[in-house]
């Protein structure tokens, strides 16, 4: 309880720094120069009152316009407000600008870095429409991600009925990178409006790819002063294309390893996480760790990153979940995370090693190859007091010796001997009465079979397991060696098995399980004796 109250404590306490802070975004980190960003300031304080103090931006910015948004969202029966400050600003100079921390009665932002490219005055004489299509590099390797950012300027205002022609490249792959972005951009001393649109092209094979060109089209709304009062909307209708672009595309290096799967990229990193961690606290048999691979690439989706390895190390059982796939967008292009999780279940104490994980890859910046790796780990297992052993201790064959015969005579009189011992028990048992079975203590198996039914149907695995346990320890041997003589039987615990130690244990269904126990052969269901002991059986059959 006192954990609880602490964590509601610490959600509330993170709750309201949030509240109290002024958030600083901008649409774009990365821009050329004449071209303008905007930078978003927002807040959940309602106690704030006043605009944010614009004024340290002056000296490295031109405040081109200002908008306040407010809002006001309800979630779980309670409204929570907001308000925004969206401001349109134009860098004075290139290179690195800094946008500083600015003021909200005494809450204040953190500052952000951005990066100014200089680029050349155009000498061209453009229309009031034009469009500008760029490739971040002249020439990629095949399968890796090239750029193409398509620029629509226009310096006249433009109605909402604009369309562009869909891009289509064979022997290539187009992803489009999130949504188009507007701004304005100073050019020759006009102000263009600008419509930008990016995509990641993926060529499929090696020489030369066509891109072909786009075209845009759109109405170009007519001055105030050429529109008549009340006449309906009017204006010229515009339509221009793009250059067509030629992307070099170069094979796959002769030194990269034949049997590795081809990964052009500008970076890539590999990251393990444990829950709980192995290394800060002891692990028994039978405890669940649940291991985590993220691989991040940059300028790969995540539909091109390979699984990994599969942990496959004797005396640990291991149950993966289905991977996670998922693609970031950034000022780069793509982003691709590839997230493996699984469930690995020590069946067997001692020191387990797991072997060490490889990617290689090709560093498309330095255009060499490199490999990153995660390394081996050592898990050290103890035994489990509550679960007896998977096996018993093993013998070792070389320990054991052949005795010699015993003497015929010996042998002989030995035989003789319990021969008649055995008779003389057997007629002494004649002249005894019946001797009723004693009352059994707890609940009778009936009742435990009737529970693991329950439990079955209901497709609980922890009840279900509990049920067995209770079941399997009144049963004239262990559930180890009835799933060994009957396979529906072990295939339906290594079912319960895996959904009580991965994820997927929300969809286990119990009626293989009960299936198996009921049609187990019959000549194998003896019923226990009382001299049987109670052991729990063991988890994990063979």
């Amino acid at each position: 309880m006192s954990r609880v109250c602490v964590f509601v404590l610490g959600l509330l306490l993170c709750l309201q720094v949030q509240a109290a802070a002024l958030l600083a975004s901008v649409d774009r980190a990365r821009l050329n120069a004449g071209e303008t960003l905007e930078l978003t300031l927002q807040t959940r304080d309602v106690t704030q009152f006043g605009k944010p103090d614009l004024s340290p931006l002056q000296a490295n910015f031109e405040v081109r316009d200002t908008r306040q948004v407010n809002s006001l969202n309800s979630l779980d029966d309670q409204n929570a407000a907001g308000t925004r400050w969206i401001i349109t600003l134009l860098p004075r100079q290139s290179g690195s600008v800094e946008i500083p921390a600015l003021q909200l009665g005494e809450l204040r932002s953190e500052p952000i870095s951005l990066q100014v490219l200089t680029q050349q005055a155009s000498s061209e004489n453009h229309g009031p429409v034009f469009i500008d299509a760029s490739l971040d590099q002249p020439e990629v390797y095949v399968q890796a991600q090239a750029v193409l950012t398509l620029s629509i300027y226009h310096s006249v205002p433009l109605y909402d009925d604009s369309s562009l022609s869909p891009l289509q490249i064979d022997n290539a792959k187009v992803e489009p990178l999130g949504e188009s972005r507007t701004f304005e951009k100073d050019i020759d001393g006009v102000r263009h409006g600008v419509i930008e649109m990016r995509y990641a092209i993926y060529p499929q094979q090696s020489g030369d790819l066509n891109i072909p060109a786009l075209a845009f089209s759109a109405t170009a709304a007519q001055n105030d002063a050429e529109q008549e009062l009340n006449a309906p909307r009017a204006g010229k209708q515009v339509r221009v294309d793009s250059t067509p672009l030629v992307l070099t595309v170069n094979p796959i290096p002769a030194d990269y390893p034949a049997n590795a799967p081809w990964l052009p990229t500008s970076n890539l990193s590999l990251e393990e996480h444990w829950s709980p961690d192995p290394a800060q606290q002891q692990t028994q048999i039978g405890d669940s760790l649940t291991r985590t691979v993220t691989v991040q690439a940059e300028g790969l989706s995540s539909a091109q990153l390979p699984p990994l390895p599969a942990t496959e190390v004797t005396g640990l059982r291991r149950y993966p979940d289905q991977p996670q796939l998922r693609n970031q967008v950034n000022d780069r292009g793509l982003l691709g995370i590839r997230e493996e999780r699984e469930a690995l279940v020590p069946t067997h104490s001692g020191n387990l090693e797991l072997p060490a994980q490889e990617v290689f890859w090709w560093n498309t910046r330095e255009d060499h190859l490199e490999h990153s790796s995660l390394p081996a780990r050592s898990l050290q297992i103890e035994d489990n007091p509550a679960l007896s052993a998977d096996k018993p201790a093993n013998i070792d064959p070389v320990s054991v010796t052949t005795r010699p015969l015993w003497p015929w005579q010996l042998s002989t009189a030995l035989l003789a001997l319990t021969t008649l011992l055995g008779f003389a028990l057997w007629w002494r048992a004649r002249s005894q009465p019946a001797v009723l079975r004693a009352a059994q203590s707890g609940p009778s198996p009936r009742t435990l079979l009737d529970d693991l039914k329950r439990a079955c149907q209901a497709n609980d695995p922890q009840a279900t397991r509990q049920a067995l346990d209770a079941w399997a320890r009144q049963q004239p041997e262990t559930l180890a060696e009835m799933a060994a003589r009957f396979v529906p039987l072990s295939d339906a615990l290594d079912g319960l098995n895996g959904a009580l130690y991965s994820e997927s244990g929300q969809y286990w269904q119990g009626e293989e399980l009960w299936r198996a126990i009921g049609t187990i052969p019959a000549a194998e269901q003896l019923q226990p004796t009382a001299s049987e002991n109670g052991s729990l059986p063991p988890l994990y059959p063979k």
